[in-house]
């Protein structure tokens, strides 16, 4: 089995998929005993491709958001992310790999109150050691256009520009993955359009692929590809107007 190495920023595979799920399962159980989350997901994401992932509550798209990024382990199957096979990687390796590899963003923001803009940007970067973190850092918040906001708290800050923040945070390692679930779910229609033109921006500057989980099927229309998830299967794989003028 692979183990990543932090120091080292890509791994050969045979696959030029970024996410590779073979046969994923996920059980959890329940007061009423097992329930069957995912039921045998077979998906691969290539690098750069922009994928929508569309579905009614409770059909798991959040959970293969979750197993995507190493968040919750497969009951079953198999998954490769970022060349690397973390089925059953130990914890410290796994997050490593998410450390240096992957890039989330929340419905939720998750911005550390007692920190700033540039502060909670430069996180993950301190973390990984990285001696440039602060002009990293910078340089995202610049780029999702908060070069304005780096010394403002998250309470001094909008909704929408808090999650700019959180993108930001997310693309500041340079991941080769993002995933969002939800990202514009707390906020206005005007606000969504502005964080949403700044993720895939974020995205294609990165050169990184990008699973975004929403409930709006006009949003999902705009990644390359759209996946819907119902009882936990995928019923519909297909590629969008937007994909295939890129074909």
């Amino acid at each position: 089995m692979h183990t990543p190495d932090p120091d080292i920023g890509s791994t050969s595979s045979a696959s030029t998929a970024v996410i590779d799920l073979s046969e994923a399962r996920l059980s959890l159980s329940s007061a009423d005993g097992m329930v069957e989350i995912l039921r045998g997901i077979s998906l691969a994401i290539g690098a750069g491709e922009t994928v929508g992932v569309l579905g009614p509550s409770g059909a798991g798209k959040t959970s293969l958001l979750m197993i995507m990024a190493g968040l919750e382990s497969l009951t079953t199957g198999r998954i490769d992310l970022a060349g690397f096979d973390i089925t059953r990687m130990p914890e410290d390796s796994l997050a490593a790999l998410r450390r240096d590899h992957v890039g989330i963003v929340f419905q939720a923001f998750r911005l550390i109150p007692s920190m700033t803009a540039v502060q909670n940007v430069a996180v993950p970067l301190e973390l990984a050691g990285r001696q440039d973190a602060q002009e990293r850092a910078a340089a995202a918040l610049a780029s999702v256009g908060l070069d304005h906001r780096m010394t403002h708290l998250p309470d001094q800050l909008s909704g929408g520009e808090q999650q700019r923040v959180a993108i930001a945070r997310a693309i500041a390692p340079r991941p080769r993955i993002l995933l969002a679930d939800e990202p514009t779910g707390n906020l206005d229609s005007g606000t969504s359009e502005k964080v949403i033109a700044t993720l895939f921006d974020a995205t294609r500057a990165a050169g990184a692929a990008l699973v975004l989980v929403t409930h709006d099927a006009a949003l999902a229309e705009r990644c390359g590809r759209v996946l819907t998830i119902e009882d936990g299967q995928i019923t519909d794989d297909r590629v969008t107007a937007a994909g295939a003028a890129h074909q």
